[in-house]
């Protein structure tokens, strides 16, 4: 007979005795339990003890979470987290100095315990760690060159205790004074500083401005982008990864009006070249944070495009028409008239031909054209640079269209308007970064006018298309779609260069396009003739359940989500599976990334599945209703899912990405017994449908199919041949 669902067995252990086997009652009081446990050693004051986990985490053990506890759990017996906080806030205080480094490491690993992190910050403990920053410290300056390890550990361990104090998200980021600010940021600024040190400063300064706009402020004074950048040209990539980090939460908080200035400031101090030369091109493989930080630069110099991207032109804008005069002198090679050439009517009438065959909507006043947003003015400044910069590419373009049938010709003013707006669709200009992504292109941080020479390349694609095409006016919107093609395939090849991109361009012509497209319909054929329609109606349950198969056998195997959270630089994760029997979800926080199966028993939660009541998606969950940036971004929305049970309880997830989401989603809605409808699974479906049509047809091939059924013959005149095997 099996034990009952409330008893769970254990072993107890204490230091200087042999370790207990005991069975635990969950409705009973864990105070009862420790009394318990304290009676069974002989131990009085059994309010001064706890129980913890007896593993890597040391965590304690709560009313809270006490349900975690599995059956063959090691737990052990201890003092109180309030007792060990207030045992630790004496001891980080001694004056010796070997006591107070092993006070500070000890400090530091019981931080990440919400239970002990409570107690500690109710004795004032991190205003205790910021005087140790400010001025505690001064008085081993003098030791720091006779005993430099044991001061940079000292220091470490104290900004590791306060970074994970400050991560449980219990104290606000706004109580810390000038001072505390001023310490941290000398740390950056010195030239020779303890690694681990130097982590933790940049990792606080981050938080800082991230989470509060009064410090964003202070640290902008203290750091300036000059200091940070020393520390990109270094061989540590993760010293590389919290600087980027810094810089891009400084951009991120600035106020627009000052965002152009420290871009402009980024470009003096060469950090897109540093970048490139000690990061993407370096010799070591760029780790995933590295990667995400990356991505969020390129997001966030690319916004800058927002304001004239959002710009509409004023017509009446004498500066701005000048541009327009500029692009007719440079296609004519043309002169600005003056007034008193020739009449009025045959000024403008050779302003209107010229306009024209510029490829304007608008051959009166062009300047109309770009009161759309987007593209705004960002479209006519992209048509100024290549003008300027390309000006042999631009004349031939603009001459060859000018010299065609007008119904062929491919409008170079309209192509560029709608390439402008298709290009910031694609980079997503304006959105904010996602949580999650990791997508940067190294070719982007090759040129210091990356966007325009990108416009450059893809109008001159355009062009090319147009004439492969054979396009006339009434296919401009065909030509474009077959453009954001070309585009889309030759960034997915992550081109590490302007000049492959280009050339990944050339090779997909639209013949080469029109060959994949191909390759693709046939892959994923689709017969209409009725018996087919029936055969695949058959199949369609078995490939529906067969895929229903696969993914609870993923969500057997379990997925590392990450903990989103306002510091992301100190990377947080739980793990999630299913159990093979599918009726209970276990998850639970881990340390790091797992490499590899990740054991039962370090999944402490469980979730039965009977009790889930609902699963919520995007918008609709729950942490998505939070404030904050989270709220705010629309990739992390799309990943985002929720598990309703019990009356308003929920767990969150974050995907890894779409295909995990997809994959989350459809096998909690299998075990709900509802229809699977992610985009993975219709892909999924329509894949093995044809793929399964394709066998069952192999011998068929160059036969015809008929429409109807054949009719079923005449019964014959006897049996006779039948065999009778009794």
């Amino acid at each position: 007979m099996p034990p009952p669902a409330d008893i769970v067995k254990v072993a107890i252990e204490w230091p200087g005795a042999f370790p207990k086997l005991m069975e635990i009652d969950q409705k009973k009081p864990l105070s009862s339990i420790i009394k318990e446990v304290c009676d069974g050693w002989s131990l009085g004051n059994h309010e001064n003890f706890a129980l913890q986990h007896a593993d890597t985490t040391n965590f304690y053990i709560t009313e809270k979470n006490r349900n975690e506890i599995k059956n063959g759990a090691i737990l052990r017996l201890t003092t109180s987290p309030a007792q060990t906080a207030q045992q630790l806030h004496e001891r980080i205080q001694s004056s010796s100095m070997d006591a107070k480094l092993e006070a500070l490491k000890d400090l530091a690993t019981s931080s990440r315990d919400i239970t002990f992190a409570q107690e500690f910050i109710n004795l004032d403990g991190i205003s205790l760690l910021t005087q140790m920053v400010e001025s505690g410290t001064e008085r081993y300056q003098k030791l720091q060159k006779i005993m430099k390890p044991c001061f940079g550990d000292m220091l470490s361990f104290t900004l590791t205790a306060f970074v994970e104090l400050m991560d449980h998200g219990i104290v606000s980021w706004d109580t810390f004074s000038v001072a505390f600010i001023k310490k941290i940021a000398s740390y950056v600024n010195k030239s020779s500083m303890d690694v681990a040190v130097l982590q933790r400063s940049l990792a606080i300064l981050e938080s800082m401005v991230l989470n509060s706009h009064d410090l964003y402020q202070k640290v902008a004074q203290e750091i300036t982008i000059g200091q940070l950048i020393p520390h990109l040209q270094g061989n540590d990539q993760d010293i590389q990864t919290y600087a980027v980090a810094v810089i891009n939460a400084l951009f991120l908080k600035a106020p627009e009006e000052k965002r152009q200035e420290m871009a402009n400031i980024l470009a003096q101090k060469q950090l897109r070249s540093i970048i490139l030369s000690h990061v993407i091109r370096s010799n070591r493989s760029i780790n995933s944070e590295m990667a995400h930080q990356l991505y969020v630069h390129q997001v966030l110099t690319f916004n800058l495009l927002e304001d004239r991207m959002m710009t509409k032109m004023d017509p009446q804008d004498q500066a701005q028409r000048d541009i327009i005069f500029e692009l007719r002198r440079i296609a004519f090679d043309v002169e600005c008239e003056p007034n008193n050439s020739g009449s009025i009517e045959k000024r403008k009438s050779m302003y209107t031909r010229d306009y024209k065959k510029l490829g304007f909507m608008n051959h009166v006043n062009p300047a109309v054209d770009f009161t759309q947003i987007p593209p705004g003015m960002l479209a006519l400044d992209n048509m100024l640079y290549f003008a300027k910069h390309h000006q042999d590419a631009y004349i031939r373009i603009v001459l060859e269209n000018s010299s065609r049938e007008d119904k062929h010709e491919c409008p170079f003013g309209r192509s560029s308007i709608e390439l402008t707006k298709m290009l910031c669709e694609i980079l997503k200009v304006g959105e904010l970064p996602s949580e999650t992504c990791h997508d940067f292109h190294p070719m982007f941080f090759t040129h210091d006018r990356s966007f325009e020479e990108f416009f450059c390349s893809c109008i001159q694609l355009l062009n090319k298309t147009w004439k492969e095409m054979r396009a006339t006016s009434e296919d401009f919107n065909k030509v474009m779609q077959v453009v954001r093609e070309q585009i889309m395939r030759a960034l997915n090849t992550k081109p590490n260069s302007l000049d492959q991109f280009k050339t990944k361009l050339q090779n997909l012509s639209y013949t080469e396009i029109l060959k994949l497209r191909q390759s693709e319909r046939m892959n994923q054929e689709d017969f209409q003739s009725p018996p087919i329609v029936e055969l695949r109606e058959k199949i369609q349950p078995e490939i529906m359940e067969l895929i229903k198969q696969q993914r609870l056998n993923r969500l057997c195997e379990g997925t590392c989500f990450r903990k989103i959270s306002s510091r992301r630089r100190q990377d947080k994760f739980w793990y999630c599976r299913l159990s093979p029997n599918h009726k209970v979800l276990h998850y639970g926080d881990l340390e790091e990334s797992p490499q590899g199966e990740v054991p039962h028993d370090s999944l402490q939660d469980k979730l039965p599945v009977a009790d889930i009541k609902a699963v919520v998606t995007g918008k609709d969950c729950p942490h998505m209703k939070e404030k904050g940036a989270l709220k705010q971004n629309k990739e992390v929305q799309e990943l985002a899912f929720s598990v309703l049970y019990e009356s308003d309880e929920y767990l969150n997830f974050i995907a890894p990405d779409k295909h995990e989401y997809c994959v989350w989603t459809d096998g909690l809605n299998a075990l709900l017994g509802k229809e699977m409808s992610s985009e993975l699974s219709k892909t999924d479906l329509d894949t093995l449908l044809n793929m399964e049509m394709k066998l069952r047809l192999l011998d068929l091939e160059n036969i015809q199919i008929p429409e109807a059924p054949p009719p079923i013959p005449k019964e014959p005149s006897n049996y006779d041949f039948v065999y009778d095997c009794n």
